[in-house]
Order: C-alpha cells, then sequence, then structure tokens
C-alpha cells in the first residue's frame, strides 16, 4: 500500500512579499511624489507605479483612479494631523492654551510646503479636474472644520463660551490664521511661516478670538 503523504504541498507562485495595505502605503508616497512635482493633469499612473515600484495591474486593482489617488494622498496628510490631536489632553488644559494648542497644530498641517502645494494644486485644476476639489474639501477642510468646531461646541456646554454659530467661529478661526499667510505665500509676497511664528499666531489668534466670546 502506498504510504500517504504527510509533508504539505508548496503553493505555486511566487509567495507576497508585503500586504496590499504595505504596498498602497508606498503606492500614496510615490503619489504624493508625483502631485507635488507636476500639474495633475501631467500625473500618469504609469510614472507613479514605476516610482512605487508595482505593476499598473496592481495600483488599478488598489487604486483605481487618478482621482482617488489623490483622495488618498490627502487622507494620509489628516491622518497624521488628527493623530497629534489628543482631545483628552486638551480638555484638560485651560481654554485659552487648549486654543493655542489647536491652533498651532492646524497651523503646522495648513501653512506646512507640501500642504499649501496641494491646496495650490486642488485649486488651480479644480476647472479641469472639479473631483479633486471636492476630495480636497472633503478630506482636508471639512475634517478640520468639524474638529474645531466640536472643541468650541464642548466649551459652550461647559458654559465657557458663549457661541450663536459655533460652526461659523469655526470657519473664522481657521481664516484668522490661515488666510492671510498662505495668501502672502501664493501671491509671491513672503516665505511660508515658520514653527515658531505659526505657534505666536495661533496664540495671538487664541487670545482675540476668547476675549470676543468668553462668558
Amino acid at each position: 500500500m502506498q504510504e500517504e503523504e504527510t509533508n504539505p504541498r508548496r503553493s505555486r507562485g511566487r509567495p507576497q512579499v508585503r500586504s496590499d495595505e504595505e504596498t498602497l502605503h508606498v503606492i500614496v508616497a510615490a503619489a504624493r511624489a508625483e502631485f507635488l512635482s507636476q500639474d495633475f493633469g501631467a500625473v500618469s499612473m504609469a510614472a507613479v507605479a514605476q516610482r512605487a515600484g508595482v505593476s499598473t495591474k496592481t495600483l488599478y486593482r488598489l487604486v483605481p483612479t487618478k482621482a482617488d489617488l489623490f483622495r488618498q494622498v490627502v487622507s494620509a496628510r489628516m491622518e497624521r494631523f488628527l493623530w497629534d490631536i489628543d482631545m483628552g489632553a486638551l480638555e484638560a488644559m485651560e481654554p485659552g492654551d487648549a486654543l493655542t494648542r489647536l491652533l498651532t497644530i492646524f497651523g503646522d498641517l495648513t501653512l506646512g510646503e507640501e500642504a499649501t502645494a496641494m491646496y495650490k494644486l486642488a485649486m488651480t485644476e479644480s476647472g479641469r479636474f472639479p473631483e479633486i476639489a471636492a476630495s480636497f474639501f472633503e478630506k482636508a477642510v471639512q475634517p478640520t472644520g468639524h474638529l474645531i468646531e466640536n472643541w468650541l461646541v464642548r466649551q459652550c456646554d461647559q458654559g465657557v463660551l458663549r457661541l450663536d454659530d459655533p460652526a461659523a467661529a469655526s470657519g473664522m478661526l481657521r481664516g484668522m490664521m490661515l488666510m492671510e499667510p498662505q495668501r502672502a505665500f501664493l501671491l509671491c509676497q513672503q516665505s511660508l511661516p515658520d514653527s515658531e511664528q505659526i505657534a505666536a499666531r495661533a496664540r495671538a489668534c487664541a487670545e482675540l478670538f476668547l476675549q470676543g466670546c468668553r462668558t
């Protein structure tokens, strides 16, 4: 009688060296580099695949369109921003310090070279590619606005602040932090602020805002 085979059969083909999640991380990094180096229309999926060291078949399987690639790049940056925010620590701070911390993190995100370049890309290409402007608004603008709005709502619930419209107040706060420095940079009138300047602006904006709405 023939003996039964006890050793498991080896699977055919090359073993997978990394997971889809790891591969997607590499693809997003490659796409970010491509988007930061040229216009959206000039970026090709083949170039992203080549930079990432993957086949175009793998790229299209994980990220079907170039608009999806842009969305993934923006989402990855937002995840890093949200990771920097410890809401529990903010709750333990005095409101002025907490708002300063929140605005500083927001400023580090939005006034950095990469975020400013992605914003410029979304704005300048919005006519030809409205989907990337929509993605930037959905994945970057709205989450930061909601986060600051939620903090303001909690302060109102605790009786610290008095605001008729926390959502509108969140927009005003973000405008105070962002608009003037970013506009001056995009119009080639000055460089982007460094971390020390961002922190100082955050403190000034927080104090000015709180003076107007403290109970």
